[in-house]
């Protein structure tokens, strides 16, 4: 990226270097034939983060960096941002009603996960290893001919499994969201039930010949147990929308050249 062709970014006469601003880009998605929008994304962000720092250092605000996960500890930079919101943000309560009011809008969409009941045919192989993955896929689509959506075939199929459930007939039981790969999931979550993937699946074990056998959709939950869930969405809507807008409060005030706050 040609960082010439971009203005320099001051945030109240403070200089965001290009560099800084090319590094954070790596952070933002854009098409491949327009990075000037993960350029604009990132002045963005840094803006905001420049804006937020300073208005620390006007309160004359202080704060310990604290550990955030094993091994993940804030930088000073990020506990001062911390320390500013919980000292300028205030957001109400959620209340009882709000909460109520929110799942009554659609009970629907808070369910059990759904149980899939699958079966699957592995032609095992080292994806890294390109003529490995060729002739195990070969082998797989050859086993999709012989098949040809004959479901019932299927198990005595899966004796030529390399997966340890070729002696079930390739039955794997019931699966939930995140029991699978994700390559395996995405297949699984498009077929309808009793139907075969219609070619074979690349995952890191080798190529996949998946069945759905049944689905069990997930069941409607009781307000009771999806409360704490709808509260906690609720106050980080709240969080977000208050932090939006002080952010735009001290926008307004500032002197921002080279860099736009406006959605992109």
């Amino acid at each position: 990226m040609n960082m010439s062709l971009f203005p320099d970014v001051t945030v109240n006469g403070e200089t965001i270097p290009s560099a800084a601003i090319a590094a954070e880009a790596q952070n933002h998605s854009a098409p491949k034939d327009k990075p000037g929008i993960a350029w604009r994304k990132a002045a963005q962000a840094l803006t905001i983060r420049a804006l937020l720092l300073q208005e620390a250092r006007r309160r004359g605000l202080a704060a310990d960096p604290e550990e955030l996960a094993p091994a993940r500890v804030e930088t000073e930079d990020e506990a001062l941002i911390r320390a500013l919101l919980d000292d300028a943000l205030t957001i109400p309560p959620v209340t009882d009603a709000a909460v109520q009011a929110e799942w009554a809008r659609d009970p629907a969409r808070y369910r059990s996960a759904p149980l899939w009941d699958v079966s699957h045919i592995l032609c095992a192989c080292d994806p890294r290893d390109a003529a490995a993955r060729a002739l195990a896929e070969a082998r797989a689509h050859a086993v999709l001919a012989r098949l040809d959506g004959d479901a019932k075939g299927f198990a005595q199929a899966a004796r030529d499994s390399d997966c340890g459930s070729k002696s079930a007939g390739g039955h794997l039981g019931q699966l939930g969201p995140g029991d699978t790969v994700p390559e395996f999931e995405v297949a699984l979550r498009g077929l309808p039930e009793g139907g075969i993937s219609p070619a074979p699946v690349l995952s890191r074990h080798g190529w996949h010949i998946i069945r759905l056998n049944a689905t069990a959709p997930g069941q409607v939950l009781p307000f009771e147990t999806v409360r704490p869930k709808i509260a906690q969405a609720l106050e980080k809507a709240a969080w977000a929308q208050a932090s939006r807008a002080f952010v735009d409060a001290l926008a307004r005030k500032a002197q921002i050249t080279g860099a736009s706050l406006a959605p992109i």
